[in-house]
């Protein structure tokens, strides 16, 4: 055989040096927006000696958080602009539809610890008449406790 008529062999390696640029990108915006991203309702829970949360409870559903801050307005955790308060009638239409979609969701409060409590139970009614069956309340660990803690009634 002469060398013209021999084949060339298709090359095996692979570039990576292109997948690691993007990789690195959608790094640097993973880190710019996750912050972003946990920024919700300033509330000051009160604190409470209570069971942590089983993260196998919530499995991959993230719960529905009802927050109520100091003027006793409602905010919801999940929807378009969960930064603004939500009249009662409203909110208790957006929980009764992310429950039909998703049910056994898990559903807490987290009542800053000014709000009078008449709030907190007007916000619990609400709740239920959409379709909860149990709620749990939000919590600051006391001292001794290690971790955030949520209660479930």
């Amino acid at each position: 055989m002469s060398s013209g008529s021999r084949r060339r062999r298709p090359m095996s390696e692979i570039n990576v040096v292109p997948y690691i640029d993007v990789m690195l990108v959608l790094l640097i915006i993973f880190m710019v927006t996750a912050p972003l991203l946990t920024q919700g309702v300033k509330v000051e829970l009160p604190q409470a000696a209570a069971e942590a949360i089983d993260p196998a409870d919530l499995g991959d559903r993230p719960p529905i958080v009802l927050s109520i801050d100091r003027d006793g307005r409602l905010f919801l955790n999940q929807g378009a602009t969960p930064e603004v308060a939500l009249a009662d009638d409203l909110l208790e239409a957006r929980v009764a539809a992310l429950l039909r979609r998703t049910p056994g969701v898990p559903v807490f409060v987290k009542g800053d610890r000014a709000v009078p409590y008449g709030r907190v139970v007007e916000a619990m009614t609400l709740l239920q008449r959409a379709g909860a069956a149990r709620v749990g309340f939000i919590t600051e660990p006391t001292a001794s406790s290690p971790s955030a803690r949520a209660a479930a009634i």
